[in-house]
């Protein structure tokens, strides 16, 4: 019943003059069911309290609650279309009184690990974008009929959820940077292996499949005490997001997944200065993929040490101060960091084997990632003592990966099971850091049980490159000017 629901309310969507994209139907499912999730959530505790003889008090004003504007009920119990909004009226009643209302939570709310500041915090970032009322109206219907009452339909419904992120990804443009392969991301939990206690971090969260994976992980770890149950509600999860569409995405789906008040915090993580973090803001855990090809302006790169434009390696210094002394990581990047020969990714590796074990390597096939051919690593690392030795795996499939032949969990069982005790094989062998050359300090994957095959390049790809290479260029020359 799920499925064909939210198939129902894509198509009302996709003929809205106001939804162009599948970003935007996933935006505009999340606000409503968002408010129909708080609804349901207030029905329970206002449930509990009753029944523990306590008096409770609902967050949202009456006149804002469900049941009074969107779904109002006669005797009955079905919808009551004589006091229902519908068409301009309804669009106007979300637009100019419910969205403003809604944002002021934000400012009275007294701290950030509220529900409140998250009820505040998502009615700032977002607007509505369905033009008809009419519409709406269809949608809002569609959506009453879900309930996040039971442990049952959460799952069931967070599953969908995640359906709709995967497809967002699928649709290309800048989709594909909310979402990374669940297998992949629960193969890096799996190795991870974060326990109940630690604080885990994610500041690139985008729809926070990383954090959810993790909870998932946990809570199937063992049976929970209610101490370790608040543990993991309260002072577990923590991300940072820059965009408000996967900011928005990444706390429904937290919430959908069982946390009701997610730490995520919408920010630029980048333009933290380094220098600033102290030993109160480390995490014991940081799991992770930084968006790579981003490029950062000059005043953001000031926050590091290592000057460079690339997102990715900024993340990867941020991630290593953040973690605390023993703490353990899981990180995907591009596989030319590994082998890149400018100053900034060379004095990076150098960082990152003397300050950390970098124990484990995972080079993954092209494909990967819906819409981008990038072939990336996962880097497996502990902070605290420098790295002696790494066990790299490179996955070898009997497939190209795409949309048809996506990656399973399955595919990584190998890596999984070697991984363990850093076992050889065909497609895994461990290199002492000793070994490699001090002043390129080059960690590239280079498996010594397979001839190194010469592939020519593509000329799409020689031109491709160098068009990046003129506009970091270009970037240069501009900040060169600004500074003369």
């Amino acid at each position: 019943m799920f499925e064909q629901t939210f198939k129902n309310i894509d198509d009302i969507l996709h003929k809205d003059a106001g939804c162009s994209s599948e970003l935007d139907y996933v935006e505009q499912t999340s606000w409503i069911l968002f408010l129909k999730y708080l609804d349901d959530l207030e029905r329970d505790k206002k449930a509990a309290a009753e029944l523990s003889g306590k008096s409770f008090t609902t967050i949202i004003n009456p006149e804002y609650r469900w049941e009074v504007w969107a779904v109002p009920r006669g005797k009955d119990g079905k919808l009551d279309y004589n006091k229902a909004l519908t068409g301009d009226d309804l669009k106007d009643f979300v637009d100019l009184k419910l969205f403003p209302y809604l944002k002021k939570f934000k400012a009275n709310a007294e701290s950030a690990d509220t529900i409140e500041y998250k009820i505040g915090e998502i009615f700032s970032e977002l607007k509505n974008k369905i033009q008809s009322g009419y519409n709406l109206r269809e949608v809002i219907n569609l959506i009453d009929q879900l309930r996040f009452r039971s442990h049952k339909e959460k799952h069931e419904m967070s599953h969908l959820y995640e359906g709709k992120i995967q497809n967002m990804g699928n649709a290309g443009r800048n989709g594909g940077e909310y979402y990374t392969p669940r297998p992949l991301i629960r193969t890096i939990v799996k190795v991870v292996s974060p326990a109940i206690g630690n604080k885990i971090y994610d500041g690139a969260a985008g729809s926070a499949g990383f954090l959810v994976e993790a909870y998932n992980y946990l809570t199937a770890s063992k049976s929970l005490t209610t101490k370790e149950a608040e543990t993991l509600q309260k002072h577990t999860f923590y991300g940072k997001e820059k965009k408000s569409l996967a900011y928005i995405i990444g706390i429904m789906n937290m919430i959908l997944h069982g946390i009701e008040a997610p730490n995520i915090i919408h920010t630029n993580t980048l333009a933290e200065n380094l220098a600033d973090i102290q030993e109160k803001d480390r995490y014991d855990v940081v799991l992770a993929n930084p968006p790579f090809g981003g490029k950062e302006r000059a005043e953001v790169q000031q926050n590091f040490p290592i000057k460079t434009g690339e997102t990715a390696f900024l993340f990867l210094q941020h991630f290593i101060k953040i973690l605390k002394a023993g703490g353990k990581a899981g990180v995907v990047i591009k596989n030319t960091f590994l082998s890149n020969t400018d100053n900034a990714s060379i004095s990076l590796r150098k960082q990152l084997i003397e300050n950390c074990n970098l124990h484990t390597v995972l080079d993954l096939p092209g494909g990967v990632f819906a819409g981008a051919g990038v072939k990336t690593v996962v880097l497996f690392f502990e902070k605290g003592s420098p790295t002696r030795k790494i066990w790299y795996y490179q996955l070898n499939l009997d497939r190209n990966l795409g949309k048809t032949y996506p990656l399973s969990e399955n595919d990584l069982a190998d890596f999984v099971d070697l991984q363990k005790n850093k076992a050889d094989s065909e497609n895994s062998w461990s290199m002492d850091v000793a070994s490699i050359n001090s002043a390129t300090c080059d960690l590239s994957v280079k498996n010594p049980h397979k001839k190194e095959e010469v592939s020519l390049r593509q000329p799409k790809d020689i031109l491709q490159e160098m068009k990046a290479l003129d506009a970091e260029t270009n970037e240069i020359l501009e900040n060169l000017k600004k500074l003369l």
